[in-house]
């Protein structure tokens, strides 16, 4: 509807108008003409106050990129309102979204100004918002425009990055900007001892001073200056549980989205390369690098994560680690391929952790209850899978936010400076 149509009220008052006036006129019934009177005064004025011309008007959001609990507001922009008194706008719900005003609706007077709407995303992914009714009435309600339907508008819920940090050293350096020391001899300007010079060696290396207290040309060495590479695997095969947005609960897949959020942001701005594979039916591989700009490409790529009812072949998962880097695995652990793909890739001599993310789930449950016993079955299994990864070397811990891996890091940071015989 893309016109003006008169209400039912001015209908209604052009009805009692015209039969009030007839009927005086007819019977000659005096106060017939005196009780349509009012309804002849509504009716005029709201003829008269038509609009002419069709406007033209449209929704806009503030902002197409958000966090989880961050909020954006859609405005009005109309052209020309002459002759419209009141404008009236209706929201659809979307999942996961919550609006101010409730439900949606909103209506303001055009004197006081536009009516809007805020939304609030209350958990990650795309987000499908901004799908509303929209009406115009003229003054004295007497001519309607609409109600029309707006178009939606996408916008792109960011994981919200949990506070995280950690002191513990990455095990492995491999790059050559970050902050963490390298286990290796190198170009660099932390200090690492002083030894005889040897054919090779840069003159500007020589030590003077001990090389004249001892007579013979002794030369610093210094620690190369490396970053680490970081890998992340993220499973987003399967999601266990109800997720109830920022607010409530989280689903299994809430965590290992908003724990993979936390350990790139912490990665990159200590100035290591990160990389990211998602594990599904469509998932998505971002190559390691550093920086703002690759950190917002991977926290869209952690927002675009979907389950997948279709499996993924064993033979095509190929967790792509490489030795040289830590691999994080965050998962709950309940795909077998995906067990045997993170031993394998602790077998070919990467540094792997696991990251358990499927949380706390409800034990209260009826012991009995078929749900359960299959439930109790599942979980037997996953214990034995991880202990399994246990015995091979790889350390399981579950995601409890700040503080989650600065012991097993600085483990294996100790376990990589020991010598290895290899067969």
């Amino acid at each position: 509807m893309s016109r003006w149509r008169p209400t039912t009220s001015l209908v209604r008052a052009c009805l009692l108008a015209l039969g009030g006036l007839a009927g005086g006129v007819v019977l000659g019934q005096e106060v017939l003409v005196v009780l349509a009177a009012p309804f002849v005064l509504l009716a005029a004025m709201g003829l008269v106050a038509r609009p002419g011309q069709v406007p033209r008007v449209e929704a806009r959001i503030d902002h197409h990129r958000l966090h989880e609990g961050q909020g954006t507001t859609s405005r009005l922009v109309a052209d020309d309102l002459t002759g419209v008194e009141h404008v009236t706008r209706v929201a659809s719900g979307t999942a996961h979204v919550v609006t101010s005003p409730a439900y949606g609706a909103a209506g303001m007077l055009v004197a006081d100004g536009l009516p809007t709407i805020d939304f609030g995303p209350r958990r990650w992914g795309r987000r499908a918002i901004g799908a509303e009714r929209l009406a115009l009435t003229s003054g004295w309600a007497g001519w309607r425009w609409g109600p029309v339907d707006m178009p939606e508008h996408g916008l792109t819920v960011l994981p919200q990055t949990a506070p995280y940090d950690s002191r513990a050293e990455v095990p492995q350096p491999d790059g050559l900007v970050g902050r963490h020391r390298s286990r290796r001899i190198g170009s660099g300007t932390e200090f690492e001892g002083i030894r005889h010079f040897t054919t090779g060696d840069r003159l500007k290396r020589i030590t003077w001073p001990v090389s004249l207290r001892t007579g013979e040309l002794h030369v610093i060495t210094t620690r190369a200056e490396q970053d680490a590479g970081v890998w992340l695997v993220v499973d987003g095969l399967r999601d266990i549980g109800v997720s109830g947005g920022i607010d409530g609960a989280a689903s299994t897949l809430d965590l290992t989205v908003r724990a993979a959020a936390a350990l790139a942001e912490h990665h990159i701005r200590t100035g290591d390369r990160v990389g990211l594979l998602v594990v599904a039916g469509d998932g998505a591989r971002v190559a390691r690098g550093s920086g703002p700009r690759h950190h917002h490409r991977l926290q869209g790529t952690l927002a675009r994560v979907r389950t997948d009812a279709r499996s993924i072949a064993p033979e095509r998962l190929d967790l792509g680690g490489g030795t040289g880097s830590v691999v994080y695995v965050l998962s709950p652990m309940l795909f077998t391929p995906l067990v045997a793909a993170t031993a394998g890739l602790q077998r070919s001599g990467a540094t792997v952790v696991v990251i358990d993310t499927l949380g706390e789930r409800d034990e209260a449950a009826d012991r009995l209850a078929l749900r359960s016993l299959a439930d109790r079955i599942q979980k037997i299994e996953r214990d034995d899978r991880l202990r399994r990864l246990a015995e091979l070397g790889t350390p399981v811990v579950p995601w409890r936010g700040p503080g989650t891996l600065d012991t097993v890091l600085s483990q294996l940071a100790r376990r990589a400076r020991v010598p290895k015989v290899r067969a």
